[in-house]
């Protein structure tokens, strides 16, 4: 089977648990003797989640779109204008600057790409599927994220193949949205929901919060959580002298990276916790520079800057190696959120988790037996449940090694791949 992921790039400036998804599924799939390919659109894949060298042009180039949603003028520029636009310096140098990843902004471009044939990209909504009627000639496309679903419609007409949906963090970008293109994009997202075969959420919590904000039908709903390949991690007692609190995510407001600071500060006031150290990795973009700099500027100024590394290099290698140093992991995501690969990986080095009871967390903690919930997510409430865990060394082995055993077991990518394949071959068998 042909199956091609396409996938927006995003330039690799932070830990990116979408992009993890889309390359570990791909990179399985190929491993179980599929052609299977990632095709991106905005931005370049990192090297980390490129499986495969590639010549493949990249699509919807961030930069283009962007003019032409914005300027007329542009809408009709010769294509020596546009290729000078997609090339890889352009579209890396756009990657690293403020706005790429935030909402503000980028409404109208979000309504005119979910219109697809009648939006601001026509153009290249149906080069791309030249592109693979020519060069590729599917039997199945997934989308990464339902911001994408606008090119389904044609896809469908023109290829005559199923599409499958993801459906991770959109309510992350249309919630930040004012309420008046909220209400409009999900009302356009619950319409072309009726182009999709077949939709796979990354949780049941998310798949419920889903079904409900596009009006999704429960036949079309498939849950299939995220895996990792759990070779690339090594499964270690978790770090007991010094202990050490880890933090792997991108670092901004909304996944509680304040709220951990805080926390942390707090933690360090009280004498039986005095030499716990913190370790932090994730990146951030140009937009959360000044945020980021706010929170270290804290830690100098209570007098435990010199307890906390920041680790900048997050690829494969490097995360398993900071989880390895770690005793607990927490990133007190303020209003939870669809899945968190970054929990997985942790148990799969055999670190337990301290997590808020929000979102698809209490989900992972349940499955696995491998950390302990709270709530409120206040810094009050993290901090009492960091001095209950961390008083109790043969507790956190204990969940630590249940993490690993979970992850082996229910969160490896061949399992879960093998999960998503029965969607595809349900859907194709139909097709034919």
């Amino acid at each position: 089977m042909k199956i091609v992921n396409i996938v927006p790039g995003f330039g690799g400036t932070f830990y990116c648990g979408n992009c993890l998804r889309d390359s570990g599924y791909t990179k399985s799939l190929i491993e179980m003797g599929h052609d299977a390919m990632m095709l991106p659109i905005y931005l370049p894949l990192t090297f980390e989640h490129q499986v495969e060298e590639s010549d493949t042009p990249i699509f919807y180039g961030a930069v283009n779109i962007y003019l032409k949603q914005n300027f007329k003028l542009f809408r009709n520029m010769p294509k020596w204008l546009e290729n000078f636009f997609n090339s890889s310096s352009i579209l890396q140098y756009a990657a690293k600057k403020a706005g790429s990843t935030r909402t503000e902004g980028l409404e109208e471009m979000t309504i005119s790409m979910l219109n697809g044939k009648n939006g601001n990209q026509h153009k290249e909504l149906q080069e791309l599927i030249d592109f693979l009627k020519v060069h590729e000639q599917p039997d199945i496309i997934h989308l990464s994220n339902a911001l994408l679903i606008g090119v389904a419609k044609q896809i469908k007409q023109q290829l005559k193949i199923p599409v499958v949906c993801s459906l991770q963090d959109e309510d992350v970008w249309v919630d930040a949205m004012n309420s008046s293109y909220q209400k409009k994009v999900w009302a356009l997202m619950s319409e072309k929901a009726k182009d999709i075969d077949a939709f796979i959420a990354v949780s049941s919590y998310y798949a419920e919060q889903m079904k409900q904000k596009m009006n999704i039908p429960s036949e079309k709903m498939n849950v299939v959580h995220i895996g990792i390949d759990p070779v690339l991690y090594k499964p270690s007692k978790p770090a007991n002298n010094p202990q050490v609190i880890g933090y792997l995510s991108r670092m901004y407001k909304e996944h509680g990276f304040a709220l951990l600071i805080d926390a942390y500060i707090k933690l360090k006031t009280k004498t039986d916790f005095k030499n716990v150290l913190l370790k932090l990795s994730g990146g951030y973009t140009a937009d959360d520079k000044k945020f980021v700099n706010k929170q270290i500027k804290k830690l100098k100024n209570a007098g435990v800057y010199n307890d906390v590394e920041i680790i900048d290099n997050f690829c494969v290698e490097a995360r398993s190696s900071f989880c390895e140093k770690l005793t607990i992991l927490s990133v007190p995501v303020l209003k939870g959120e669809a899945f968190g690969t970054y929990q997985i990986e942790s148990l799969a080095c055999g670190v337990p988790l301290v997590q808020p009871d929000l979102g698809a967390f209490t989900e992972i903690v349940e499955t696995t037996n491998g950390g302990v919930l709270y709530e409120p997510n206040t810094v009050e409430a993290l901090v009492e449940k960091w001095c209950e865990v961390l008083s109790n060394p043969t507790k956190i082995e204990e969940m630590g090694a249940n993490g690993v055993k979970a992850v082996s077991e229910k969160y490896s990518n061949e399992v879960l791949t093998k999960k998503v394949f029965k969607v595809y071959e349900k859907l194709t068998n139909n097709n034919n």
